[in-house]
């Protein structure tokens, strides 16, 4: 049995820290701020509540193998756990929208012609193919395996033929299409371009200089679906992990800032905490973010996000979808996402909604409050010029800037970790879980395989077999 010390409580160090105590070790998370979570946290006023972070899931069976190889229980068995009607709902300059049913591609492909034109729909799917064979040819190193030097582990993750494009142009072109250049070759319209460019937005990632692998995103949206938590959001998914990892015997130690990992050695033996005690350990992982004593760094800098959580009066009108992308015209391919939970455990009672806008924007490009509300009210017109019409039901409205984010989760000017992408030359992969001192590994959203929900998980995967394993080839 080791005793080690994971540093963070968020959803990659608890993660790892179940995963760790199942197989018999001694685990103490220290984390800097008074909750766990991470960037899944909550909002809650006037018997309002919201998501403060994520509010969709992907990839599910990241969690759900989670609490089966922890527990041999069901994620299920401990959230209520949703598919959404629709992936969701586009609302264009011109008037023209469409809504996308969730997983049906023979659905997605209908609506899109109706709504676009014949042909529309095929393009679309035409799109998908391509990104599922890139999924396909770098699933299993992008997201099961640990990220190695060796030129077999990279290989798959480093080469730009992964997104097979139809076709380059111009002599700029003779290097590999970004999704930008990608989308507009070859899905015809602008809005579906425009689609596109914005799934890939929501990753925190910016399509003119993302690889066409971004194109993967899309693809696991269609294919595996969105999915929510009802009860209470995403914040329900990290008290069920929180849960399981105090039913694994692991220590929370919370308003505990580790200001450095101690090495003995040449290994790391500890960590030392700001109040001037310190922590033995065998193993060390960090999971705090970049500016975490032990990061390996930040790997792609991603996006911040501006978020406005919105208190309505009035029940929410039937049929509304879970997410609307409305595409503004000032500010073509990066849309603002609506998200409207249909979750009594949200809002007082029924004659009431809660819904929240969030737009990327540059990290420290929203910093005086001034400035944040103005922005607010910008983000609240573009809405209601999409016909949502939630000004003249607004109670009240909080702005959350990249600082609060910043707050709560470390990350320098409130970044948000994007996923890793196969390609560019590896311009967009994360550190690896090992670090070059042994004893030392990472977790969460700026390790391998990088942000989101899933990614994060897979990252407390890594770390765990790693531990254990230093031969270790990934999931079976």
């Amino acid at each position: 049995m080791a005793r080690i010390v994971v540093i963070g409580a968020g959803t990659g160090g608890m993660a790892a820290a179940a995963r760790l105590a199942v197989a018999g070790h001694r685990v103490t998370v220290h984390e800097r701020t008074e909750t766990y979570g991470g960037a899944l946290r909550r909002y809650t006023r006037d018997g309002f509540a919201f998501d403060t972070g994520p509010g969709l899931l992907h990839l599910p069976a990241v969690h759900r193998d989670l609490f089966v190889k922890t527990g041999r229980e069901r994620l299920e068995d401990r959230v209520d756990l949703v598919r959404v009607a629709a992936t969701a709902r586009h609302v264009f300059p011109d008037g023209s929208a469409v809504t996308l049913p969730n997983a049906s591609r023979g659905k997605v492909i209908a609506a899109l012609d109706d709504a676009f034109g014949a042909g529309a729909g095929d393009r679309w799917a035409r799109m998908l193919t391509r990104a599922r064979e890139a999924w396909e040819a770098t699933r299993r190193p992008l997201l099961e395996e640990p990220l190695r030097d060796e030129p077999a582990s990279r290989g798959a993750l480093v080469r730009d033929g992964a997104y097979p494009a139809l076709r380059r142009k111009g002599l700029l072109r003779r290097r590999p299409p970004t999704l930008a250049e990608a989308a507009r070759d070859e899905l015809g319209d602008p809005r579906l371009a425009a689609m596109l460019c914005g799934c890939v937005w929501g990753y925190g990632l910016d399509p003119e200089t993302a690889p066409a692998t971004a194109a993967l995103l899309a693809y696991v949206e269609d294919a595996f679906g969105t999915w929510y938590v009802r009860g209470g959001g995403l914040r329900t998914l990290a008290d069920a992990l929180y849960d399981r990892c105090r039913e694994r015997r692991v220590t929370f130690v919370f308003g505990s800032e580790v200001t450095a990992v101690r090495e003995k050695d040449g290994r790391a033996a500890g960590v030392e905490l700001a109040d001037g005690s310190t922590e033995d350990a065998d193993v060390v992982v960090t999971g705090g973010g970049p500016a975490a004593p032990g990061s390996p760094g930040a790997g792609p800098a991603g996006t911040a996000r501006l978020t406005v959580l919105l208190a309505l009066r009035g029940a929410r009108p039937q049929g509304t979808p879970h997410r609307t992308l409305v595409h503004r015209a000032e500010a073509p391919g990066r849309p603002l996402t609506v998200l409207r939970p249909d979750d009594p455990a949200l809002r007082p009672d029924d004659a009431h909604e809660t819904a929240v806008l969030s737009l990327p924007v540059p990290a420290g490009a929203v910093e005086a409050t001034a400035e944040a509300e103005r922005l607010a009210e910008e983000l609240l017109a573009a809405a209601d010029g999409a016909g949502l019409g939630l000004r003249e039901r607004l109670l009240w409205h909080v702005v959350r800037t990249p600082a609060d984010n910043e707050a709560e989760t470390g990350a320098p000017g409130g970044l948000v970790p994007p996923p890793a992408l196969p390609g560019a030359g590896g311009a967009f992969l994360h550190p690896a879980n090992t670090t070059p001192l042994p004893g030392l590994y990472a977790v969460g959203g700026w390790s391998h395989p990088g942000g989101g929900l899933a990614a994060a998980g897979m990252t407390g995967a890594m770390a765990a077999g790693l531990i254990e394993d230093p031969d270790w080839r990934g999931s079976t």
